[in-house]
């Protein structure tokens, strides 16, 4: 395993890169709420604060009148009025992309060129969003009518749900909440969004940029509002009653309180992004070299910590005693250091101290009920952050309703389990083995096989010969099961984000009398 230590400098505050102390975005107005009741760290340095600052409960429910005061106007405003602000905005973040990037790395840990990448997703989900043409989310959200004989018209349009709440993850924390807000303001519906507090000052910077971006085009004060918090805040927020949708990224234990919170209103749209225990399939068909970089590279990357990491991988026993040495090899090799350094980086520190304890706690869990440690995870020497290296754990088999080193658990950091199958239907078997359904690779050159895949996997991103994690922004994203609730995030992100009303339009003074009633027009005389 190489180690890099940074060749620059940090000074680990934000302040560089924000505008505003820390602060609540509400009705247009930043509200100061220096205090230490949320603490985001340098994760490369644990020392350095990044952010800090206090609660403002009562600030979640003017957070969300101040949306309501401002939805009337703002969902009046032109689509093509509301897509210039969102232009506007994806010049403003194309020109701050390094400042974004930087403040990125700084908060999270995330590997220089990672930050970099995710930065510049911020201004390309504005295009996508904005793209039109048959295939696009404007099209499938566009007015149409048809003729329903005589002077009868049928039409569809859509509107806005009304005020959305946005809850962000750490992991992506620009581009994941980026992704519900852009679409829900051009559909028309104000925002109040709550990031992670793992990752408060660059929630706070996303928020930051879409103010100025309203500010210049004179939008209604309240448009966008931010309130930061940790639980307490998320709680009030999404159970608040003023508001008609919760558009979140995150974990499954977060999104059932989510979903319990809103069992009495089902009227509330709830678009749940949740985590994946994601599996790839090895068959002895594949071209092993790259099913093997594959695989390593969606194992470990961002640390482990995206929601479509590859968690599971499923070899066929033919190749294993090839493949298995050879993940092993890769994984031994991935370069860890610090994000900023001057040499190559794969991967940086996980989030906190208490990830990086829960990823060892896993690794001696799974160790205790039968598992076969063959990558041990340890921390990193010489680096003061929370760095680990990767974990690789031989288990018998995956299986549901299990207690075993095999069990269907999302750990969310660089730990990859390794079972060996004998048949591509026990393959399929056991990737299905789990309650997740977000991601599933499969490795072959049999078009058989691939086809029994796409239609047999349970998940929402299906691949071939392609790793879990990553996605194109022009497709679908998203997940079943503890995974989500079949509402695609990505290029579908619009369909979440407006409802179809449907009407009948009479255009002449026809009326149809059923049988058995009788209305005379001198009744009216």
């Amino acid at each position: 395993m190489t180690h890099r230590t940074s060749d620059g400098a940090s000074d680990g505050a934000s302040g560089q890169r924000l505008q505003h102390g820390s602060s609540n975005l509400i009705a247009g107005a930043w509200r100061p709420i220096a205090g230490n009741d949320i603490v985001s760290r340098n994760p490369a340095h644990p020392s350095r604060v990044v952010w800090s600052g206090a609660t403002r409960l009562a600030d979640v429910g003017a957070a969300v009148d101040a949306a309501r005061a401002a939805l009337s106007a703002w969902s009046r405003w032109t689509v093509e009025q509301r897509a210039g602000v969102l232009r506007r905005f994806a010049e403003i973040a194309k020109a701050r992309k390094d400042e974004l990037a930087d403040l990125i790395c700084e908060e999270t840990g995330k590997a220089m060129w990672e930050s970099q990448a995710e930065a510049g997703l911020i201004s390309a989900k504005v295009d996508i969003t904005l793209e039109e043409g048959p295939r696009s989310g404007r099209h499938r959200i566009e007015t149409f009518e048809f003729p329903m004989g005589g002077a009868k018209t049928a039409r569809c349009h859509f509107r806005p749900h009304g005020v959305m709440a946005v809850v962000g993850p750490y992991n992506f924390p620009a581009h994941l909440p980026n992704g519900h807000i852009v679409p829900a303001l051009l559909a028309g519906n104000t925002v109040v969004f709550k990031p992670s507090d793992k990752s408060p000052a660059v929630g706070q910077m996303l928020a930051e940029m879409l103010d100025a971006a309203l500010r210049e085009a004179g939008a209604p004060a309240g448009v966008v509002n931010l309130v930061q918090g940790k639980a307490d805040v998320a709680s009030a927020l999404v159970n608040h009653d003023g508001i008609d949708g919760v558009l979140f990224t995150g974990s499954w234990p977060v999104g059932r309180r989510i979903m319990e919170a809103n069992l009495d209103r089902p009227g509330r749209i709830v678009a749940l992004e949740m985590g994946g225990n994601n599996p790839a399939v090895i068959m002895p068909d594949a071209d092993l070299y790259q099913a093997v970089v594959e695989v390593v590279r969606c194992a470990f990357n961002t640390t482990g910590q995206r929601c479509t990491s590859t968690r599971r991988l499923i070899v066929h026993e033919a190749v294993a005693d090839r493949v298995i040495p050879a993940v092993v090899k890769a994984a031994s090799s991935l370069v860890i250091g610090d994000p900023r350094s001057g040499e190559p980086v794969f991967m940086g520190p996980i989030i906190s101290e208490e990830a990086r304890s829960a990823v060892f706690a896993a690794e001696r869990r799974f160790a205790e009920r039968g598992g076969g440690v063959i990558l041990e995870s340890t921390a990193v020497p010489g680096l003061e952050g929370w760095y680990l290296t990767p974990s690789i754990v031989m288990v018998d088999r995956f299986a549901l309703d299990v207690d075993d080193c095999g069990c269907d658990e999302e750990v969310f950091g660089p730990m990859l389990r390794i079972a060996v199958v004998g048949s591509l239907d026990e393959a399929i078997e056991q990737a299905n083995a789990t309650r997740y359904g977000l991601a599933a690779s499969i490795f072959t050159a049999d078009a058989d096989a691939q086809e029994r895949f796409l239609t047999e996997a349970r998940a929402g991103c299906v691949n071939i010969n392609c790793g879990t994690a990553g996605a194109s922004s022009k497709l679908p994203f998203g997940g079943l099961g503890h995974s989500g609730n079949h509402r695609p995030a990505g290029a579908f992100s619009l369909d979440y984000c407006a409802y179809p009303v449907a009407t009948m339009i009479e255009g002449s003074d026809a009326s149809t009398l059923a049988q058995g009633m009788r209305v005379e027009r001198d009744w009216l005389v």
